[in-house]
């Protein structure tokens, strides 16, 4: 590396021409300062109110203004007294001409001169004008420099408060897009879209044009001062017409005065237009959709201009991915409606028995609480309807319904089953699982047959509904969950806890409320009812008419047992509405599904005489057909072939305690 000697330096402000002592070098300073002050101001207009009074002590003279040829000459801004009153038109238009400064004595008053300099390429239909009584030839030199200097640095305040006008409005069109995200339905959306553009665009009245193509229309929304704030118009015509048929933007100065203009909306709203700005409004995927359509700027502004239809656009941009994820939301919230309606109709809790009465006016207390609850009772009660029933019939209704059978399930698969798994965390483990709970979020996790749960998953269980959080298998984040439990067994838990096989802490945890469900044998009044809901269901899948049930086939089914409970009935009203012949179930379409053999659960042990077995089956006979006819014991004997009093004196030989309380009623 070679050596050098001392250096000499010299910074800009220590040039000669800044030096205080230097008078000829002040008009150099002025404009390092012109340029300098353009790089921090925003408004063009307050940046030459600032320099004009500058300019015109540089100038020495008593008057200073800058004017613009649009053609005819137009004042921009002014500074000082003009003692000639008006100013030398010709002498700025040669000005221009030329690209040179001049200058001349004022006809009526020979102190006064004026001298005029172009500001140059960057701004060419504008000079700056002086007037003193002292300018000589020799300030014509100071007044180009001076002028053209002017010149740039407006271009530059210009070109500055252009972009930061341009990064305000994309700061406020992202405002407005985020504000469209809380949007659920699509006329509160079209509403919020045109407040917006009208408050950004500075306007009027929008309104934004959805293209109907099917039925070559457009429809207009919001239309205000409109009834029913919509209306529709042919696609073909106006200047939105012209826009979805061109998808090029129009900006219209004068709407009367342009031939393409429509005056019918005008007409329909009571509302007129005088100048617009339409662009085309396109989806995600840049198909047009419809149109985007300001009116009449404010007073005081000017008209639509380049970055107007900038802005318009990109909001429109913005608008119509709204419109599309809102009408999404409107149309899956529809369908999660219909099929949340389904569901409610699917799982009716039916009857008219007094245990099922009292079951449906507790599941409509418990519904709107988040409390666990155990349901018991017998194989095919129902218990999933009534866990579904406590589901749709609260706050929770449209959230997920997730139902787990734990007796189908091993204590580690029932792990990740219920809380999931991280990739890698098994053999099979080849992506990652969100569990039940997870996926069950925000609504109720059924878990069936949870008495058959093995101790293991029952530990693992409890600490899940202390903590309300899970932790997928193989991972270590804690998960948090915000499940309604309901839970069903058709064992007899308290006995498992008595027992060890079902832990006690976790029984309490599940059984805030318990619902036991009584069997079908023990409310034959709900039997047809039933039979006639299922039917009424089939018949709808099956695509015929409904069936009717005859007299006879009501008292089969009522005098039938149900050792399967609902699901018994359930399966028979399915096959018997695919599988029926006629127009009505008779007794021969049950035939062939209810044996007789199967309508006794009284407990017939091998070592059993006949004398006792027949004694126990009359019995649960004669109760069931009591229970039957509500407890009517004429109607009993009747159905029986029986005398009243003969029923009674049967009863009291089979040693039934109903013979008393009946006896004690006929006193």
């Amino acid at each position: 590396m070679s050596k050098i000697g001392t250096a000499e330096w010299l910074d800009w402000k220590r040039l000669p021409l800044f030096s205080k002592y230097d008078a000829e070098a002040s008009l150099v300073q002025m404009c390092d300062r012109l340029l300098e002050e353009a790089t921090r101001q925003g408004s063009g207009d307050d940046y030459v109110r600032q320099f004009l009074p500058q300019l015109a002590t540089e100038l020495s003279c008593q008057w200073c203004t800058l004017i613009e040829r649009t053609p005819e000459w137009e004042t921009l801004f002014e500074f000082g007294r003009n003692a000639a009153g008006g100013f030398p038109s010709t002498l700025c238009d040669e000005a221009l001409d030329r690209d040179a400064a001049g200058l001349c004595v004022d006809e009526n008053r020979a102190d006064w001169s004026f001298m005029a300099a172009p500001l140059g390429d960057v701004r060419p239909s504008t000079i700056l004008l002086v007037g003193g009584r002292d300018l000589t030839a020799a300030s014509l030199s100071e007044a180009i420099i001076a002028a053209r200097a002017l010149g740039y640095a407006l271009s530059i305040v210009e070109q500055r408060e252009k972009h930061l006008r341009r990064i305000k409005r994309l700061q406020t069109t992202l405002h407005i897009a985020s504000s469209f995200s809380s949007a659920r339905e699509t006329q509160p959306l079209l509403e919020l879209i045109a407040k917006e553009a009208t408050r950004l665009l500075e306007s009027e009245r929008s309104s934004i044009f959805i293209w109907d193509r099917e039925h070559k229309q457009v429809v207009a929304c919001p239309a205000l001062g409109v009834e029913g704030n919509t209306l529709r118009l042919p696609d073909d015509v106006g200047i939105v017409g012209d826009v979805i048929r061109s998808g090029k933007t129009i900006c219209v100065d004068d709407a009367y005065n342009d031939e393409r203009f429509d005056p019918s909306v005008d007409k329909s709203s009571g509302f007129r237009t005088h100048n617009l700005l339409c662009v085309p409004l396109r989806n995600n995927a840049g198909e047009l959709i419809g149109a985007f359509e300001v009116m009449n700027k404010e007073k005081g502004k000017a008209d639509y201009d380049d970055a107007d239809a900038q802005s318009l656009e990109e909001l429109g941009v913005q608008a119509a991915t709204a419109l599309e994820n809102t009408r999404e939301i409107e149309q899956l919230s529809r369908s999660r409606d219909q099929l949340t309606e389904q569901a409610k109709q699917k799982v009716q809790v039916i009857g008219k028995s007094s245990a099922i009465t009292a079951l449906r006016s507790t599941i409509e207390r418990l519904a709107s609480t988040d409390l666990p609850v155990l349901i018991l009772g017998e194989s095919g009660t129902g218990k999933e309807v009534v866990s579904q029933s406590l589901h749709y019939q609260g706050p929770r209704a449209n959230t997920p319904f997730i139902a787990v059978n734990c007796a189908a399930l091993t204590e580690t698969l029932l792990e990740s089953e219920l809380f999931g798994h991280e990739k890698g965390a098994f053999t099979d483990a080849h992506e990652t699982r969100a569990g039940k709970f997870e996926l069950a979020e925000g609504g109720t996790l059924f878990l069936d047959e949870i008495g058959d749960m093995s101790p293991g998953g029952q530990a693992k269980l409890l600490r899940v509904l202390e903590q309300k959080v899970v932790t997928r298998v193989g991972g270590s984040e804690t998960i948090p969950i915000n499940v309604r439990v309901v839970a069903a067994t058709n064992a007899k838990l308290a006995d498992a806890v008595r027992d060890k096989k079902f832990r006690e802490d976790l029984y309490y945890r599940l059984s805030v409320v318990t619902l036991d469900l009584p069997p079908l044998r023990d409310r034959p009044e709900d039997v047809i009812l039933l039979a006639e809901f299922f039917l009424t269901q089939f018949c709808s899948q099956a695509n015929r008419r409904l069936l009717k049930v005859s007299a006879e086939a009501k008292k089969r089914l009522q005098a039938h047992l149900w050792p399967g409970n609902v699901r018994e009935l359930r399966n028979l009203m399915e096959r018997v509405a695919f599988l029926c012949a006629g127009d009505r179930v008779e007794v021969e379409d049950l035939a062939f599904i209810l044996s007789p053999s199967r309508d006794s659960v009284v407990d017939m042990s091998a070592d059993l005489s006949l004398k006792e077995a027949s004694r126990r089956f009359q019995q649960e006979y004669i109760r069931r057909t009591i229970k039957r006819v509500g407890g009517n014991m004429s109607e009993t004997a009747k159905c029986l072939g029986l005398h009243r009093s003969n029923l009674y004196r049967k009863m009291g030989q089979l040693d039934m305690h109903e013979a008393n309380e009946g006896a004690d009623d006929e006193e």
